[in-house]
């Protein structure tokens, strides 16, 4: 491991993106609330972001809130703001402390008030901070962000079809929720399932993807780390061939 962290260090890992699935199921089979299972996650998510500042990656993105998460049983979603209000309080003077700039991506001005305001709150506080990039996709969804994105593309430039021939991704990308921050280099989703429920579709294009069969709240460092380890087992190609990768590395 202390290998891969030099390699984490000299930016071969920048970005780190984590769909925390199975609160849910962790805490049914213990006999637990699911709302107790979401407070399991929340604070497995702390361990988690300090495990990843400790090794030297950047940014670590958390999808916290997707848009089809308001489609749960009411008291669910309900207890889950209370959730994001919790972390809030509890952890925003700890963020400042140890100077974690927070960025938010997804329509989170459309949550109630209180969480809204205070994550907007949260992300003028740390952003003068450069030290290490916590992401929280919060009311996300990676088709919304790219509907939208088309749509004030569209309104900035006034678009006609003779500019939309000078389209390109760099040009897109700079409309996305994700416009200041590097696209994912590893994406891990836990619980078993093998999906990306809608999460950074586009910026996840090349990401190297880790399903891990632990639920979230067991998801702990040594399962990171480990999922660390494969990213650095693989030959990222980006669509070229083993042969031009190898004579690039010898130039």
């Amino acid at each position: 491991m202390a290998e891969n962290q030099k390699k984490v260090q000299e930016n071969e890992l920048n970005h780190v993106a984590i769909i925390m699935d199975g609160n849910g199921r962790w805490a049914k089979e213990r006999g637990f609330s699911r709302n107790q299972g979401h407070e399991a996650g929340v604070r497995n998510a702390r361990e988690i972001a300090e495990v990843a500042q400790k090794l030297g990656i950047k940014y670590l993105t958390l999808y916290i809130f997707s848009t089809e998460n308001w489609q749960r049983p009411k008291l669910e979603v309900k207890a889950l703001f209370m959730l994001i209000e919790t972390f809030l309080r509890k952890y925003t003077r700890e963020l400042i402390e140890h100077e974690i700039r927070v960025h938010i991506i997804g329509n989170y001005l459309e949550m109630p008030e209180s969480i809204g305001l205070g994550l907007r709150d949260l992300v003028g506080a740390t952003a003068k901070f450069t030290k290490f990039n916590l992401v929280l996709a919060v009311n996300y969804s990676s088709r919304t962000e790219i509907v939208e994105a088309v749509k004030k593309m569209a309104k900035d430039e006034n678009y006609s079809e003779e500019g939309l021939k000078d389209l390109s991704w760099e040009k897109l990308s700079s409309y996305l929720y994700t416009k200041e921050i590097p696209d994912p280099d590893l994406i891990i989703r836990t619980s078993g399932e093998t999906r990306l429920s809608n999460f950074l579709l586009l910026q996840g294009a090349y990401s190297e993807i880790y399903f891990s069969s632990v639920y979230w709240p067991d998801f702990k460092e040594s399962n990171f780390k480990k999922a660390i380890e494969s990213y650095f087992s693989r030959e990222r190609r980006f669509g070229k061939t083993s042969e031009q990768l190898e004579n690039t590395s010898n130039l």
